[in-house]
């Protein structure tokens, strides 16, 4: 990092993820109050763990489809072929432990007026205070051909788990020679560094398995997060594999044929591919769509101390559904997010005031296996918004040795290990 020393940095992420808790046992109980969490990522399995630490005396009921939950953050090193895909599932019997109600169902419908949530299998929770943390859903139909049908042909693996596979299982099956297309999505997305680190890993497995591979980046914007960095990486570790082109460069895709497994380009280019990754434009998972959380925009407006939507009354929004900026749609962010969450929320309902938040956020990326860069930044709260404190954060700097970007690499697995145990552990 170039503003910050890591162990600095390290300190203030532990205050910020922790600073809710300080001084909490003081605080009146809430009294047994009813609280449902929709969703169990990044999220919402933090904010039901956090909520029972705060105040065991809650009522907590976490609803959430699956039996475990996959991991965006490093699902591109089971892209890649580093990691299996057990490496990044995680099951919910450590929230159980902790007194958590773990509900396996959809939430189909939120009745604000009720307090209730009405579930998919026709049971019904009630709830004084709801979070909702539904993740992304995206946006087909916004190209020309690019509709829910292709996924099965053209993986977005935005969504990990199933598609994490698929992609996985494409790429093995690939000729050596063959050509891999990625179109990132439009801003804003889930991860912003994912596709570079997607694209950094998949040329790292071509290497190491079918050099005579290539790989085109279809980008729809002009520049993408951490692009100094990442391309930098490129450049001393691939050569000439990836052909990327951005927004002024033939990069951006009008019409999909997955029949064909073509894209083609707003310049009339049609870029052909033996696996093609279209990762579509995204918002807000499908029950604040449907709910009424969500604005125009496909992201849910909430106020940035509470996380309490500005839509509807008693629910909060956490997560990359949330309109949190300047905080990117990252695990980390929605983490943190959570943990800030959970303390309002537990402080409303014992009729506290709620304190000042702080917010941390950190990106470690691979472009290989002993290659890391990262990314971090601290957030104030200041005049009704979340604000950057100045001086904080930083980038890793170019030119940097290998021996600091196999740190980095280092760091990265350390990272995903600590979040992970602290969310689901």
């Amino acid at each position: 990092m170039t503003k910050m020393k890591r162990r600095t940095f390290t300190h203030l992420a532990a205050s910020a993820a922790g600073l809710s808790v300080l001084g909490f046992p003081m605080l009146a109980r809430a009294k047994g109050a009813n609280v449902v969490v929709i969703g169990g990522g990044f999220g919402g399995a933090t904010a039901a763990k956090y909520l029972k630490r705060f105040d065991p005396s809650i009522n907590v009921t976490m609803v959430e489809p699956a039996k475990s939950f996959v991991t965006c953050p490093f699902s591109n090193t089971v892209i890649g072929g580093l990691n299996p895909i057990g490496r990044i599932t995680h099951g919910y019997d450590g929230l159980r432990k902790r007194g958590i109600k773990v509900v396996h169902d959809k939430a189909a419908a939120v009745n604000a007026a009720g307090r209730k949530v009405r579930l998919a299998g026709g049971a019904t929770l009630s709830y004084d205070r709801l979070i909702v943390s539904p993740g992304i859903d995206f946006r087909w139909g916004a190209i020309n051909g690019a509709d829910a049908s292709i996924a099965g042909v053209m993986p977005h693996a935005w969504q990990a788990g199933p598609q994490t596979v698929l992609l996985r299982r494409q790429l093995e099956a690939m000729p050596d020679g063959g050509v891999f297309v990625i179109s990132p999505p439009v801003n804003p997305f889930r991860c912003p560094p994912g596709p570079g680190e997607r694209i950094s890993l998949v040329a790292n497995y071509f290497k190491r398995s079918k050099p005579k591979s290539k790989i085109i980046v279809l980008d729809p914007k002009k520049k993408f997060s951490k692009q100094g960095l990442f391309k930098e990486g490129w450049a001393k570790l691939y050569g000439g594999m990836i052909d990327y082109r951005n927004l002024d460069n033939d990069g951006q895709v009008v019409r999909v044929d997955a029949g064909a497994m073509t894209l083609e380009t707003n310049f009339g280019d049609m870029v052909k591919g033996d696996v093609v990754n279209f990762v579509p434009g995204q918002r807000a998972g499908k029950i604040a769509q449907s709910s009424g959380l969500a604005d125009k925009t496909g992201w849910c407006p909430v106020d940035q101390l509470t996380f309490a939507s500005r839509l509807l009354p008693n629910v909060h929004v956490i997560g990359d559904a949330a309109i949190a900026a300047p905080m990117p749609k990252s695990g980390f962010a929605a983490s943190t997010q959570a943990k800030v969450c959970a303390a309002a929320v537990t402080a409303l309902l014992s009729g506290r005031a709620v304190s000042k938040p702080k917010f941390v956020n950190t990106c470690y990326s691979l472009i290989a296996q002993d290659y890391g860069i990262s990314v971090a930044m601290v957030y104030d709260f200041a005049d009704g918004k979340i604000i950057k404190v100045k001086g904080s954060g930083g980038l890793s700097p170019s030119g940097a040795s290998d021996a600091f970007h196999g740190q980095e690499a280092d760091f990265a697995r350390g990272w995903y290990d600590s979040i992970t145990a602290d969310i689901f552990g």
